[in-house]
């Protein structure tokens, strides 16, 4: 048995049926992440003694004969942004370098309460703002399956270690694309849920109208099981949807026969290269040949996704990121003479380029004069965005497209022009603009042997169907 090779299930079954511990399973991942982390760069912190405390507590179940909850005993690691009890928590930021929160977030305190082991925080562009994790006030992540090229941001350190087998599954966060456009160049499967299913209390806020949390996983059966632990209502989240919760593991099992999914041309047009293009075309043809009916659909208003993405999320960042200030937790500039110098020496130390480019742009689109002409208009371009898929889902029960226009670029390659950056998220803004759920799966590689990801998107609170659809193309 590869204790660094099991899913969920095998290593739930392994513990309960005592062939292993979930100790020996939480020391092998530890073991593996100092084999391999020094050069992947996917954790900023490991929390040992919180691990094994909670491994040597699922031992203990299994040994006097008690049923394991769901994630008995499985490894996990959680991103930097969702704030963890006595854990060091920094959103890649220096601004943060110092702060541990007092609290768990929801999504982790539910994944603990369901028996998953927490190993560690793993590495994000600064305040979840990247598209390659180049963004870390720390050190950059690379891609486990070539490490000169970037994993995808901004949840590239959780994507990186379920990729290099140093987790079972993890936590992600995604505004713009930052689970499935790593679970796409990591050759991961990453699922961003409906806006509202999942909590978002204790995680550190960017854009909090476009904030998801959601799992990375090497199957979409585990994705499945996460989504199923961490969802559902929570007092602490006014934004957290009062929607029952599926049985999403026994909804996956449904045939896929007699399914519509819609194919939009808007996303297969300039600018995608022409091995992804391939290879989400023929799994289209797979899907058609597992019975799917394929319909041309359209969504018109896709090209203004991007400016209006980057319009709402950055006045959101202005806003949100205003709390860091130097007075109540985190960085605090030394030395200054006055109150207005600790403000401005304070956030100058302790954010970086991208963050304080947000910061600007959005203030900006904030101010006085420009409201109305730049944000205004931005959320009502958001508005035709999320009436395109409401169209689009009157006719079919899933949309599929590539999940990004090209492979795993190289480290390095897209710094010096935030733009082509920014461009890189062209296909997975959409879903986070209309809140609607997302996941990608691996469906093919590149000459380089570089990942391609396949996006499913699907309706509001209908996480069981792009499961669903995924999970027949994975057996596929």
């Amino acid at each position: 048995m590869d204790k660094n090779l099991l899913t969920i299930d095998s290593v739930r079954n392994a513990v309960q049926s005592r062939d292993t511990t979930a100790f020996s399973i939480a020391e092998a991942h530890y073991s593996r992440i100092q084999q391999e982390d020094e050069q992947i760069g996917a954790y900023l912190t490991l929390c040992k003694d919180r691990a094994l405390e909670q491994a040597d507590r699922m031992d203990r179940m299994a040994a006097e004969g008690k049923v394991l909850p769901p994630l008995g005993g499985v490894p996990v690691a959680i991103k930097d942004v969702m704030s963890t009890r006595g854990v060091r928590t920094t959103a890649g930021s220096k601004i943060l370098d110092n702060y541990i929160p007092p609290y768990d977030c929801t999504a982790v305190a539910r994944l603990e309460a369901a028996g998953a082991v927490v190993l560690g925080k793993t590495n994000c562009d600064e305040f979840a703002m990247g598209s390659s994790n180049e963004n870390s006030a720390y050190r950059p992540v690379r891609n486990p399956r070539d490490l000169t090229r970037v994993p995808g941001g901004s949840s590239g350190g959780s994507a990186a270690a379920v990729a290099a087998d140093m987790a079972v599954c993890s936590l992600g966060s995604d505004t713009g694309g930052s689970i499935r456009q790593p679970a796409s160049f990591c050759g991961v499967v990453g699922l961003m849920p409906t806006y509202g299913r999942v909590s978002r209390y204790g995680l550190i806020a960017f854009a909090s109208s476009l904030d998801h949390i959601g799992p990375l996983t090497r199957t979409v059966r585990d994705a499945a099981t996460v989504l199923r632990t961490i969802a559902g209502r929570d007092p602490m989240d006014s934004t957290s949807a009062d929607v029952p919760v599926p049985d999403y593991v026994a909804e996956i099992e449904k045939p896929v026969r007699g399914l519509k999914l819609g194919v939009a041309k808007e996303y297969f047009g300039e600018g995608l290269n022409d091995e992804v293009r391939q290879a989400v075309e023929l799994a289209v043809d797979r899907l058609k040949g597992l019975g799917c009916e394929v319909v041309p659909v359209s969504l018109p208003h896709t090209s203004y996704a991007i400016p209006a993405y980057y319009l709402i999320a950055t006045a959101e960042a202005s806003s949100n990121l205003a709390r860091y200030d130097g007075v109540r937790y985190g960085h605090r500039a030394g030395g200054v003479k006055s109150l207005s110098e600790m403000y401005r020496r304070t956030r100058d130390e302790g954010f970086g380029a991208e963050v304080k480019r947000r910061i600007m742009l959005g203030t900006y689109a904030l101010s006085a004069g420009y409201y109305d002409a730049y944000y205004l208009k931005a959320q009502k371009v958001r508005t035709l965005l999320a009436q395109d898929f409401e169209d689009a889902f009157r006719n079919v029960d899933a949309i599929v497209t590539p999940t990004s226009p090209t492979a795993a670029f190289r480290l390095g390659e897209k710094s010096d022009d935030p733009l082509a950056m920014y461009l890189a998220d062209i296909y997975t803004v959409t879903a986070d603009l209309a809140g609607i759920p997302g996941i990608s799966i691996p469906c093919g590689e590149t000459k380089e042997r570089l990942p391609i990801g396949l996006q499913i998107l699907g309706r509001h609170f209908d996480e069981a169907t792009i499961l669903r659809v995924a999970h027949a193309y994975e057996q596929e």
